[in-house]
């Protein structure tokens, strides 16, 4: 038969559409042809195949050889299509058995001596198979690929290591030849993250990081150098709420785009801590083939912005949208990709230039001109969107000495786990994506905890945003204190968490 018909996959976005891989050989003069919008990559592999081809002691055929890659309106892209274009041509030639083939899909880039390489966004596209169809088809793929693939429980993974060794399982001479399925075990221990106990002091830093974990709520430190925020703030996902498996595989979908995920991280909070020269588009994502940036790749964990104030202003207003959505759609003239973002931002400043102002040496000289307009490098409906402000001040000398005797993470884990544990089971979600629907069923404060917000508001000049995020925050202070109303206490202490910066 002159005409091999598989099946692959593309990426656009987070989506891995089908693609049918049809190889024709006709006679005429000798040629290679691929069609179906490839990208350079695409049209580069019919060198990588008939290398491979050749390598492998296959027969390359002398004749004009065409590769559409349908819908041709896809973009293709990579060199995941190298196995099938180059098992279409064996098929076609007649140098393996076709009738197998509608039963797998296929992905892998060739070596030219016919290895197989790893690819990006094997988990995407396994999560597509097994999505999209009701008996899905087995997945033959790069042996590297094998366990991030494997997670996704309905799928049939079979790796390989070489061109050979998929011809010789459609060959079917031998019964030691077959390709084997692949499992993996994902780890059932919780991971290991950073310790709250090594952090001296900053009592009430680490209770508003309690807060903040136990109700998705985004957060900035205020302090001077050396206080210890960024030491915070990594131990922080170690206080989040377990992973769940359908939370674990999203995460490590987006990862396996940019070929940043490994098995030894499933269920490891993602913490992504861009650098402050990074740009709006490093930040949020896109390239003429879209791919996912920092708040894409800190799904499901913490997006830790060191040094807040020094980040372009342009760079950091690009993250209110997804801050409110939790997702973030990029659209160029070509295509469009969404990619899912729902991250919690930790984010780190100095209250001045020098970063010294309310520091016990008392050696800060800037005006308040200048601590003014180092503060307004946050715009307002930036700040707006922030749920929490705190400060974390200059311990003393003495108690720098100490050791450290604070509570473990573990200690603070048990009670966030429980506090969430309550807001799944009263709403189904964290208090953080409550809409202002569920905050007037589930965020009713009694009397005197009302009274006292409606004075704050008024007096603090609230906008409607940053009423509802005071809200939220004391409904989760109340979970944390098992307690089923919100009570005065609860607002006072949500209040206190809004006042680090200037007045909204």
């Amino acid at each position: 038969m002159s005409l091999a018909v598989l099946k692959s996959r593309a990426l656009t976005g987070m989506e891995a559409p089908e693609v049918t891989v049809e190889v024709h050989l006709a006679n005429g003069l000798p040629a290679f042809t691929i069609v179906g919008l490839p990208e350079t990559e695409v049209k580069e592999s019919k060198d990588r195949v008939r290398a491979a081809l050749q390598n492998a002691r296959f027969d390359f055929p002398a004749k004009r050889i065409t590769v559409n890659l349908a819908p041709a309106d896809l973009p293709k892209e990579s060199g995941r299509f190298d196995l099938p274009i180059a098992l279409g041509i064996l098929a076609a030639s007649g140098q393996i058995p076709g009738d197998a083939l509608d039963e797998y899909e296929f992905a892998g880039e060739l070596s030219l001596s016919g290895e197989l390489r790893p690819i990006r966004g094997a988990l995407a596209m396994t999560f597509a198979i097994c999505k999209n169809t009701q008996s899905p088809r087995a997945f033959i793929l790069p042996r590297a690929n094998a366990d991030e693939a494997a997670l996704v429980s309905e799928a049939t993974i079979y790796p390989a290591d070489t061109l050979l060794q998929v011809c010789a399982h459609f060959a079917g001479f031998d019964a030691d030849a077959k390709l084997q399925a692949h499992r993996v075990s994902a780890p059932a221990l919780r991971p290991v993250y950073p310790d709250f106990k090594e952090v001296k002091g900053q009592t009430q830093a680490k209770r508003a990081l309690e807060v903040a974990a136990a109700g998705g709520h985004s957060v900035i430190m205020v302090g001077p150098p050396g206080t210890g925020k960024s030491m915070l703030a990594s131990r922080f996902p170690g206080i989040l709420p377990g992973m769940t498996d359908q939370e674990a595989l999203e995460s490590a979908a987006v990862q396996s785009l940019t070929s940043g995920f490994s098995v030894n991280k499933w269920k490891l909070r993602p913490f992504r801590s861009p650098h402050h020269t990074a740009s709006g588009v490093a930040l949020v994502g896109g390239g003429g083939t879209p791919r996912p940036g920092e708040i894409s790749l800190a799904h499901r964990g913490v997006l830790f912005l060191d040094e807040l104030p020094e980040f372009d202003r342009k760079v950091l207003e690009v993250l209110r949208e997804p801050l409110e959505s939790g997702h973030i759609t990029i659209s160029r003239a070509a295509r469009q990709a969404d990619f899912p973002a729902k991250f919690q931002l930790i984010a780190a400043m100095n209250p001045c230039p020098c970063g010294f102002f309310g520091h016990l040496n008392g050696k800060c000289r800037c005006t308040p001109d200048n601590i003014a307009r180092y503060q307004d490098k946050i715009s307002g409906p930036l700040l707006d969107r922030i749920d929490m402000q705190i400060q974390v001040g200059a311990l003393p000398h003495q108690d720098l000495l100490k050791q450290a005797d604070g509570e473990t993470t573990e200690i603070i884990y048990a009670r966030v786990e429980a506090a969430f544990e309550r807001q799944i089971q009263r709403q189904g979600k964290s208090n953080n994506y409550l809409s202002t629907t569920e905050i007037d069923q589930y965020c009713k404060p009694d009397q005197a905890a009302e009274q006292l917000l409606r004075n704050a508001m008024i007096k603090l000049n609230w906008s409607a945003r940053a009423y509802h995020r005071v809200l939220k925050v004391a409904r989760t202070i109340a979970d944390l204190a098992l307690a089923e109303q919100i009570a005065q206490a609860h607002v006072a202490e949500a209040i206190q968490y809004r006042r680090a910066l200037r007045e909204q």
